[in-house]
């Protein structure tokens, strides 16, 4: 699994901890830095778990945000309510040469046959409502480079809950994929079916998941962030001949620091 994509499923949290509290206070201003670890077990076929550091970076500016691949504008901002434009990298690209020919085999493809899946560009538009109640995140986007033509909607709530230095984020969310982009990262495409592939098309899917984030200063500036993800594949995803037979879920898990300017 590439670095960019442990850094998509370990970090669910750090957004919200490096935004605005379920208060709706402001957010600090300016640029946050550090660097992390990640762990996550792929699910692709022979990728196995990978062990790999990544830099963290956000920017929080009055309008302008930027938060490690992803950054916006807010178009409404009342501190407890947002609505914003959003744009992401979707980093779930692979090359087949990374998979094992041997496994893929066992699934029914030769390796041969098979094209690499890019990674792609997403835009769309966001909202968050944060209160007592903690913080509810809706998001719609689309692929804006044709690499799948898909486009999904998340729903995300995180709950803030402080001990002592500590900041808890138990978080739960629901992810919609569309059948365009489930077939391009976990289906075969109809070149490849051509070619003799046999044709695997999952449809659309529906992708929960439960994650826990923690933060932590360690003096005026510097900050320990930590954190960890569990995604649940549906049976549409899990069946895919490009993944494990076992593959019935993704755990990743993470931590480091990082300062503030």
């Amino acid at each position: 699994m590439k670095a960019a994509l442990l850094l998509l499923l370990a970090v669910p949290g750090f957004a919200f901890a490096q935004s605005r509290d379920q208060a709706g206070a402001a957010p600090q201003r300016g640029w946050s830095v550090g660097v992390a670890v990640a762990a996550a077990d792929s699910p692709y076929v022979g990728e196995g778990a990978r062990i790999l550091p990544f830099p963290m970076f956000a920017y929080e500016g009055e309008r302008l945000f930027l938060r490690g691949i992803s950054g916006g504008v807010h178009l409404i901002d009342t501190g407890a309510f947002q609505i914003d434009a959003l744009v992401s990298a979707r980093l779930d690209g692979f090359d087949i040469d990374d998979l094992s020919a041997s496994g893929l085999a066992a699934n029914g493809l030769e390796a041969v046959l098979l094209d690499d899946r890019d990674h792609g560009l997403d835009a769309g538009i966001g909202a968050a409502w944060s209160g007592s109640f903690g913080r509810v995140r809706v998001q719609a986007l689309a692929d804006v480079t044709d690499t799948s033509g898909g486009h999904d909607i998340g729903v995300e709530y995180t709950y803030m809950l402080r001990s002592g230095a500590w900041t808890i984020l138990p978080s739960a969310g629901v992810r919609w994929m569309s059948k365009d982009l489930t077939k391009y990262y976990f289906g075969t495409q109809d070149a490849e079916v051509e070619r003799g592939v046999p044709r695997y098309n999952p449809g659309s899917a529906v992708v929960p998941s439960l994650s826990v984030a923690a933060t932590r200063p360690l003096g005026e500036r510097w900050n320990f962030l930590g954190g960890f993800t569990y995604r649940l594949l549906p049976d549409e995803l899990s069946d895919s001949p490009l993944l494990e037979r076992n593959a019935h879920g993704v755990p990743s898990i993470f931590g480091g620091v990082s300062y503030r300017f």
